[in-house]
């Protein structure tokens, strides 16, 4: 029988069905060990763009059901990437819709001969919606683009057996009034202005609606009997860290657990039994940001092991998961990491580079790190939605804070307040805790960027997902990045921190930089008098086109981006001895938008190029940012931080 999306399809498809279930189970990062392999399915893939007016002929005609060159012409498309910017296509650039992506796959004999082997797809994002059949079987859904998600295809690929298994996957980058972000179609229906049945997609957001499969695509096993998800948080008793996890095991009702932890040179400090426990650890080395400290950015390996019986018979299974052991904690004036005052002197950043789009890359990942450290940055957010999770893996490994946000960007309409919107929003926070909760980088989640929070219903809705959002994890604070307009804002009185936006001198008051400290002083002062809350600067910036000089200083200069920042640091140098807790500059780099008058090839507000290349503002902010790291001293030897690690 045919597989058919729902009564009432347009152009949106399955976005038109019903909420989302609770999520089941955990989501681990595949790493390989003794019981664990893993198979990349990156590189080239089979891929079309379904061009038909209603976008739905690859259901009628079953794509998915043979190999996609035999239902007609297919390009090679590379994975990880968006798909926008690798042809020369233009409307492939712009095309909003259903694509299909198709990959054979040669299995291991292992995999598909031993029925004591569970193998997993997994996804690492599909921007927007996707849905997913192996060898013409339907075996996932998704909605969401920047979260993984996974399917158990073991019975599909253990049935024959087969050598070889064909992974399609169908994705559609239309965004709703539900999604999120949120986006409505506009049809324009002036036969004398536009072909009959013309649309286009109309977004809320400051950044190009990038898609494809953008990160990784991997096959992973386990055996049948496994660990699936694990928990772990930490506090500090004087010199003695202590760390509890919680074990989730699937597949048998009858194992048992040990549990190591081992130092950064392999000696074990501490051990345990069962499915949870505290872990004490004796002069424990604490996890710190880059630059607080002479060693930051410390890791143990939590070793678990897990033997269980089947009726299959005895089987053992066996995760590491790095952890870090850090305290956070939020006073009135204050964000505190293990005890001492922390000040956010970081970026805010986008996935996004030349010809991949918004896929993940290596080279680039390092790159932008170093620049991170050259920079003196010691933090940044992941705007506007949950970055891949390598770029978490790293922030742990070299100890740059993350405040983690969801891509709850652009809600605007009041529709984007329904009952709908809200339980989809519940649900991709559920999905990036699920995640994102064991990295010691990650201090803080942000539910939300700049909404019309003063519409009614926001009140109730932000109540909702903050409260929800802290019930998923109370050891961390919840933040709301709202805009200085918005002094009445109804969701900040639930957060812990106040993140604040504001462009004084750029899109008001256009040139005139002299009115920026007064400005600058006011909102800190409003909100801290309305809400007694540390704040954020959470963004402040110029578009720059990097190159172009004018002095006196003239909107678009590499001049006046730099007196702009140095204007806001005069504030900031006086806010955050009383109760500003960080400043980050937006943006990192240049990156892509939708074509409109007021930007050129993207938004030019980057202290480095889209090609990481320096503007002038990058030197200003790198001695500023150095200067702030040296005033924070190693806590226990008092010694100059910096000069010790440049």
């Amino acid at each position: 029988m045919a597989w058919t999306p729902a009564r009432g399809w347009a152009v949106l498809g399955p976005l038109l069905w019903g909420c989302a279930l609770a999520l089941q189970g955990g989501m681990l990062y595949p790493r390989e060990s003794p019981s664990r392999e893993r198979k990349e399915l990156d590189g080239l893939w089979s891929f079309r763009a379904d061009f038909s007016a209603s976008r739905s002929h690859g259901f009628e005609e079953q794509w998915y059901q043979r190999p996609l060159r035999e239902s007609g012409p297919t390009l090679d498309m590379p994975v990880p990437s968006s798909f926008n910017d690798v042809g020369q296509d233009g409307q492939l650039r712009s095309f909003v819709g259903w694509v299909w992506y198709e990959r054979e796959v040669i299995l291991p004999d292992r995999w598909t001969q031993d029925l004591r082997t569970r193998v997993v797809l997994r996804i690492g994002s599909a921007h927007y919606y996707a849905i997913v059949w192996v060898n013409g079987v339907h075996v996932a859904e998704h909605e969401g683009g920047h979260l993984p998600f996974e399917a158990d295809i073991s019975k599909l690929v253990q049935t024959g057996p087969l050598s070889s298994c064909r992974v399609t996957i169908a994705i559609n980058n239309t965004l709703t009034p539900h999604t999120l972000p949120p986006g409505t179609i506009l049809y324009k229906t002036d036969t004398n202005k536009y072909p009959k049945g013309y649309f286009v997609q109309d977004i809320n957001f400051d950044f190009f609606n990038y898609a494809g499969l953008h990160r990784p695509v991997l096959l992973y096993t386990t055996p049948t009997a496994y660990i699936d998800d694990i928990t772990v948080t930490t506090n500090v008793d004087q010199d003695t860290g202590l760390v509890n996890y919680q074990i989730v095991i699937q597949g048998s009702e009858h194992f048992e657990l040990q549990v190591r932890l081992l130092d950064a040179e392999g000696n074990v400090v501490a051990q345990g039994t069962g499915d949870q426990g505290q872990l004490q650890v004796p002069a424990a080395h604490l996890w710190w940001p880059y630059l607080m400290h002479e060693d930051p950015a410390y890791l143990y390996s939590l070793e678990v092991r897990m033997t269980a019986q089947t009726a299959m018979g005895p089987t053992a299974d066996f995760y590491t998961l790095p952890i870090g052991i850090r305290t956070v904690a939020v006073t009135e004036s204050q964000f505190l990491i293990n005890g001492k005052p922390f000040y956010f002197h970081g970026v805010n950043k986008h996935e996004d580079l030349d010809i991949r789009g918004r896929g993940f890359d290596w080279a680039l990942l390092m790159k932008d790190f170093n620049l991170l450290r050259w920079l003196g940055a010691n933090s940044f957010r992941t705007s506007h939605y949950p970055y891949a999770e390598e770029v978490m893996q790293l922030c742990d490994r070299y100890g740059i804070v993350v405040i983690d946000e969801c891509p709850g960007v652009g809600i605007v309409l009041v529709e984007s307040y329904s009952n709908r919107s809200l339980q989809h929003h519940l649900q991709v926070m559920e999905e990036m805790v699920r995640r994102d909760k064991n990295h010691p980088a990650v201090v803080m989640w942000s539910v939300a960027n700049e909404p019309t929070s003063i519409l009614r219903p926001a009140g109730s809705y932000f109540k909702t997902v903050i409260t929800h959002t802290k019930a998923l994890d109370p050891s961390r604070p919840v933040t709301f990045v709202t805009n200085s307009n918005y002094e009445e804002d109804l969701g900040v009185p639930y957060v812990d921190v106040i993140c604040v936006n504001s462009y004084f001198s750029w899109y008001h008051d256009y040139g005139h930089l002299e009115v920026i400290e007064l400005q600058l002083q006011t909102q800190f002062e409003n909100w801290h008098r309305t809400y007694r809350k540390p704040i954020i600067q959470s963004e402040y910036g110029a578009e720059t086109i990097a190159g172009l000089h004018q002095d006196p200083p003239l909107m678009f200069s590499e001049e006046y981006q730099k007196s702009l920042l140095a204007r806001y640091h005069s504030v900031l140098d006086e806010k955050r001895k009383e109760y500003v807790v960080g400043e980050l500059i937006w943006n990192f780099a240049d990156f892509m938008t939708n074509q409109t008058p007021q930007r050129v090839v993207g938004n030019k507000k980057g202290i480095f190029t889209r090609q990481r290349q320096p503007k002038s503002a990058a030197f200003l902010l790198r001695e500023r940012y150095w200067r702030l790291a040296n005033e924070t001293r190693a806590p226990a030897t008092g010694h100059d931080v910096c000069k010790a690690i440049r």
